[in-house]
């Protein structure tokens, strides 16, 4: 949900699909939705989401209104992609924090999911949260409506790393929510963690995976912080106030992280994932790895249908006035061509525990393969196979072991 879109080919009012797209979203393959709640409390130094604040929003646009907003959008995208696609095997509520919107909205979204596309038997529905954004009640009603699956944004438990985050939570709330997720019924619970923040020390982290694991998640996300331009944080880093995270900091948090992980019975299935055995691993994000097709909601949420991605406009207020127009609130689009499908195939599935087979890569990636292997960055023997699956060290360096393969 990055705050800047790309450039791309103007979309018909309707939002209607390219010919023989639509039929696509109807093949049967994996179709999942995406929910954006663009909504915080406060805004956190770091981020470069999506998202507003209440003093930030204008126009008629508020956390109250939302729900008829994304009811809209649905009820276009039912008309858009037919009467033959779904059901819809995961939802995912993401932001912004979902769960400032009251938990009957989440409901009532889910459930207008359900009336028009179909939830299919067993679908997974997630909503991410912050520690401090729900309560037993909250989580018994969205429990109810047939969530199943919460993301909690952990992020430290060291007061000092949360402060330089400008996370508002206490660092003993998150393993509160946790327990009342469980006892609201929740099967699957994940925590989302930030390794690397500006002063966070080795002690830091680890005892930030110790309190991490005693709240014993069945699944945890685990991010290097980024310094995104235009952010608070970049500006404190640019003046010196705060040291920009280095390569070998990263490297290092990852391997204590996949180390202890590992060791608490949680196994990597993306390089930042781990779950405790494979029905916690996120199908909904999977789908994204392995080119499924999805339909996103909200103001910048993005889609991809059949070979065919496109983005929403970033402003709630812009979003709201186009679908008050009975227009697709899309900015733009562009049909991905065969070489184009190709590299993101390799970009995205090459990130996984069960990695990409070695026939779509080009005749310049299988021979970079070959040598990536020579170096250990990528598992010598899988390739054998006819795959390629990242090693510990080319997982610590993902990014380039991906350049390397597609350029």
């Amino acid at each position: 949900m990055c705050a800047v879109l790309p450039d791309g080919e103007t979309v018909p009012a309707s939002g209607v699909l390219p010919e023989g797209v639509r039929a696509g979203a109807a093949s049967g393959r994996a179709f999942g939705i995406y929910l954006h709640v663009p909504f915080c409390a406060t805004r956190c130094g770091y981020c470069d989401f999506n998202t507003y604040t209440a003093a930030e929003l204008a126009g008629g646009v508020s956390r109250g209104s939302y729900v008829h907003q994304a009811a809209a959008e649905l009820r276009l995208a039912r008309q858009v992609v037919g009467p033959d696609a779904g059901p819809v095997q995961t939802v995912f509520v993401g932001g912004g924090t979902p769960t400032l919107l009251p938990a009957a909205d989440l409901a009532a979204l889910l459930h207008l999911v359900d009336e028009l596309f179909g939830l299919a038997p067993g679908a997974e529905v997630t909503t991410e949260a912050n520690p401090e954004s729900v309560d037993p009640a909250s989580l018994a009603v969205l429990r109810a409506a047939g969530f199943t699956r919460v993301s909690i944004g952990m992020q430290s438990a060291v007061p000092s790393v949360l402060a330089t985050l400008d996370r508002t939570h206490t660092p003993g709330r998150p393993a509160a929510a946790v327990r009342e997720a469980r006892a609201a019924g929740f099967e699957q619970v994940s925590l989302d963690l930030i390794y690397a923040t500006p002063g966070e020390t080795a002690a830091d982290w680890d005892r930030t995976l110790e309190a991490a694991l005693a709240a014993e998640p069945d699944h945890v996300s685990a991010y290097g912080l980024i310094v995104e331009p235009g952010t608070r944080l970049a500006a404190q880093v640019r003046r010196g106030e705060l040291p920009e995270p280095d390569e070998d900091t990263m490297a290092e948090r990852y391997a204590r992280t996949d180390a202890a992980l590992t060791a608490a019975g949680l196994e990597w299935y993306e390089v930042c994932n781990w779950a405790a055995r494979d029905d916690a691993a996120c199908r909904h994000n999977l789908g994204y790895w392995d080119g499924g097709d999805w339909w996103g909601i909200g103001p910048g949420a993005h889609s991809h249908v059949g070979g065919v991605r496109w983005w929403n406009v970033l402003h709630p207020s812009a979003h709201a006035a186009a679908l008050q127009r009975g227009q697709a609130p899309v900015a733009g689009r562009e049909l991905l061509t065969p070489d184009e499908q190709r590299f993101e195939r390799v970009m995205l599935a090459s990130r996984l525990r069960t990695g990409v087979e070695t026939a779509v890569l080009s005749a310049a990636g299988a021979q970079e393969a070959e040598r990536l292997a020579g170096d250990s960055l990528l598992d010598a023997a899988a390739l054998a196979g006819g795959r390629v699956v990242l090693t510990l060290e080319g997982r610590q360096k993902a990014d380039l072991v991906v350049r390397e393969l597609t350029d």
